[in-house]
């Protein structure tokens, strides 16, 4: 039986039939003074009983998502258990639409097969944090700008907002990290006039290389401190690259920044809906024009059709002219065709803009206090709390406080092998 949940020893539950990783795990945990590990040699939906979850404070299950009845028994038995202890799902194959329904059942996290005792332990310490605990920690803001039509001005808004993080926000020089996510056609480098140093290529076949300090290597700095993620552009190749190094990639950008500010491509990829569920502002970005407003409402219904209320997007509309009595669109005209989701209009100044681009500053640094500047920053530093994080990249449950993350750091730190 598993040690209680409210005692100072973690309560780690492994689920899996496969006997060689159980005995790595074992290897790592198993004569931990801090863990009480039990090991249920069994798949789903054998195996495993209510109480068994219930009493834990971490359970790990290794399923094969792809095998209905596999991926059915782990729904029911995380909707059928009172006090569900925090689950982690291990697996060898996994897609975009296993995510959405990994989340629907609120799952801690997932990870994919082979993974290494150390990486599951820092799973574990993930997931066992209490929402008092998640709410303490300096997690990063993220913000992210997708855009609703070609040429909305996404990357102009994505960097000034990261700027303005960057000297503005709740911290003094708070560090800030701008990620351009279009890997075929960024433009992230070339407005801030810096070289990218993003490589996935190189990643992609072992993830399990990026780290903090290869992470170091593939930033790019600009002169005011702001650190940049971005590819070399490639505008002659189709690139897409697996979703698990691209959220590995990000989860880790968040954990060494404050803020993160995502200037998102157009297209909708595989690992599009994680990077949206995982941040805490979501922009859609249009153009003051009829298609515009068209386009701009049509992608706000996608996003909650797919993503229903776990995410709620706002809309900007760039390049707006004032107008009281010409002739063209009014901002009435444009809250009434949007709706509630409008949240700002952004005046137009492309001279400013193409200034501040020429010369890879910012725009306060060309004309301080204008007007495009000054409203990012009534939506970007509100007075008000902070959000907090809702879904972290694969979702992560919000539980009872078992353990504090202090002891669960030191409960589960592998010991090496012999």
């Amino acid at each position: 039986m598993l040690a209680a949940k409210h005692t100072n020893r973690a309560a780690v539950l492994l689920v899996t039939a496969d006997k060689e990783f159980a005995r790595s795990v074992e290897t790592a945990f198993g004569s931990s003074e801090h863990v009480d590990l039990q090991v249920v040699a069994a798949a789903l939906p054998a195996g495993l009983e209510p109480s068994q979850l219930a009493s834990a404070t971490v359970a790990v299950i290794d399923v094969n998502l792809h095998n209905a009845e596999e991926l059915l028994a782990l729904e029911r038995l995380i909707a059928g258990t009172p006090d569900c202890a925090p689950v982690i799902v291990l697996t060898e194959r996994f897609d975009q639409t296993l995510a959405r329904r990994l989340m629907q059942m609120r799952v801690a996290d997932c990870l994919q097969k082979p993974v290494s005792p150390a990486e599951l332990a820092r799973a574990c310490v993930r997931a066992a944090r209490s929402p008092q605990e998640a709410a303490a920690a300096e997690e990063a803001q993220i913000f992210a700008f997708l855009p609703a039509v070609g040429g909305a001005g996404v990357t102009t808004l994505a960097v000034q907002t990261a700027m303005i993080l960057l000297n503005g926000g709740k911290k003094v020089k708070a560090s800030t990290c701008l990620v351009d996510l279009d890997f075929q056609h960024g433009a992230c480098t070339d407005y801030l006039d810096i070289e990218p140093r993003l490589n996935l290529s190189e990643i992609e076949p072992r993830p399990e290389r990026l780290d903090r300090q290869l992470l170091e290597v593939m930033l790019s700095y600009h002169s005011s401190g702001l650190a940049v993620i971005a590819a070399p552009n490639c505008p002659a190749e189709m690139r897409s690259f697996d979703p698990t190094v691209v959220t590995r990639l990000l989860d880790l950008v968040s954990a060494n920044f404050d803020y993160v500010v995502f200037d998102m491509p157009r297209t909708w990829f595989s690992w599009t809906d994680n990077v949206l569920l995982g941040s805490n502002k979501l922009f859609i970005v249009g153009q003051p024009t009829v298609p515009g407003l068209r386009q701009t409402k049509q992608l706000v219904t996608a996003i909650r059709d797919r993503l229903g209320d776990a995410v709620r997007p706002r809309v900007i509309i760039n390049r707006f002219v004032h107008k009281l009595f010409a002739p063209g669109l009014r901002q009435s005209d444009i809250e009434k065709a949007i709706g509630d989701t409008l949240l700002s209009c952004i005046p137009n100044d492309y001279a400013l803009v193409r200034e501040a681009i020429d010369r890879g500053v910012t725009l306060e640094e060309v004309k301080p206090g204008n007007k495009i500047t000054m409203q990012l920053k009534k939506m970007i530093l509100p007075e008000e709390p902070r959000e907090p994080r809702r879904i972290p990249f694969l979702g992560r449950k919000q539980t009872q406080p078992k353990q504090t993350e202090r002891n669960m750091g030191a409960a589960l730190a592998p010991r090496q092998a012999s």
